[in-house]
């Protein structure tokens, strides 16, 4: 097998940096390759297939309201 060389992730073209400002920049471009990709937003349903205005209403009893249910308005 022939052993090729791989290009460096990360190369200094200009400037000094310290130890500490190579290892937070390495960091910074690991973090960002792990991320994960961004999902797609998901398809909302139209009005027309909502299965939602099928469901009953809840029930608010109060003063009256049995009487008023017997009584259409």
């Amino acid at each position: 097998m022939s052993e090729t060389p791989e290009r460096p992730l990360l190369r200094i073209v200009r400037g000094n940096p310290s130890d500490a400002e190579v290892a937070a920049l390495t960091a910074v471009v690991a973090a960002v390759a792990a991320a994960p990709a961004p999902q797609p937003a998901p398809r909302r349903t139209s009005w027309w297939a909502d299965r939602a205005s099928a469901l009953r209403r809840p029930l608010h009893p109060g003063e009256g309201a049995w009487r008023a249910s017997a009584f259409p308005c």
